[in-house]
């Protein structure tokens, strides 16, 4: 039976390849919303999706459609991290599940109340981990797992890209909004350690600013230094747009900077099929960002990430305020 979905935020930068998924699993997109109306990508698969820039008005259609017997099954949301929580209750509230991009909400304390949601409607939360659906990844939890000799691995997560003034000016810069940096981008590598490596047992900040960040994760098989950052001088000069790889000495270097783009559509896959990731799946991760978010800077704990000291060393990193 065909799906039918419903999309808020549509104009975002993750729109398309929640288009692109639910067009590839022949599902049927029956209304968007969102604030701007700059979204003339709906017609490359759903030139008949009806458009709402009202939040009321787009309601109001979902729910004459029910009415009908023509009701969304499930609302797929892209909007900015700080409505996800409040979309989710929507689709829930109205009968419908939801499937959301990471991160699923800012604070753990937010899935709780989801959970008390899902049991009162018997609707559900889906919540979008690709990279634990990518070969690679499920290919090194087997590695991990068939391990039987106690190894705890040593680990370094490194994720570089740029992002434009335009980033700090919109509610990606403010951190009571997006959740900062390791909200932003961090969160699915976050979640794919703990996928892999087992329950996370101590998380120590040794860097945050707007434009990076990095640490130091313990979890139950591996000793993990990451850094993150949206700053385009912490590239190398020739690497291309972004540089996300997981590197672990004597076991692999795994490069996710392509190949993933596709996994939206293989979550769909899993979710239409009734293997979506729970709530409980998503907490660990989300109470992992909210620390770094919060967590009082902590030098000399842990092995740092040798890009710590070269941002350090950086004098000239800002100007006006802004990294440079």
């Amino acid at each position: 039976m065909q799906k039918k979905y419903a999309l808020i935020g549509a104009a975002g930068y993750i729109a398309p390849r929640h288009m692109d998924a639910i067009a590839r699993n022949n599902g049927d997109l029956v209304a968007a919303y969102d604030l701007t109306d700059s979204v003339g990508r709906l017609d490359a698969h759903f030139p008949n999706a009806q458009f709402f820039v009202n939040f009321e008005r787009f309601a109001a259609y979902l729910d004459k459609l029910k009415k009908q017997g023509r009701g969304a099954d499930m609302v797929s949301i892209c909007s900015p991290n700080y409505m996800h929580k409040s979309h989710i209750q929507f689709a829930l509230r109205d009968g419908m599940d939801a499937i959301c991009e990471k991160p699923l909400v800012l604070d753990p304390e937010d899935i709780d109340d989801l959970v008390e949601l899902e049991k009162a409607t018997g609707r559900k939360v889906n919540t979008i981990l690709q990279l634990r659906l990518h070969p690679a990844i499920v290919k090194l939890r087997e590695t991990v797992q068939a391990d039987t000799t106690g190894t705890i691995y040593d680990a370094e997560l490194t994720y570089v890209t740029r992002r434009g003034q335009w980033y700090y000016e919109s509610w990606k810069g403010d951190v009571s909004r997006s959740g900062g940096i390791a909200s932003n981008i961090g969160v699915h590598f976050f979640d794919t350690l703990s996928f892999v490596f087992g329950p996370l047992k101590r998380n120590v900040v040794h860097h945050r600013a707007m434009d990076c960040a990095a640490g130091y994760l313990e979890f139950e098989r591996a000793r993990v230094r990451w850094f993150l950052s949206i700053n385009g001088r912490d590239k190398d000069e020739g690497e291309g747009f972004a540089r996300r790889c997981l590197d672990i000495p004597g076991v692999g270097f795994y490069d996710f900077s392509k190949g993933f783009e596709d996994l939206h559509a293989v979550s769909y896959a899993e979710i239409v099929n009734g293997r979506g990731f729970p709530l409980t799946e998503v907490r660990p991760s989300i109470a992992a960002v909210a620390r770094i978010r919060d967590a009082a800077i902590e030098r000399g704990i842990g092995s740092e990430h040798p890009m710590v000291a070269r941002v350090l060393a950086d004098k000239d990193r800002y100007r006006d305020g802004y990294p440079v």
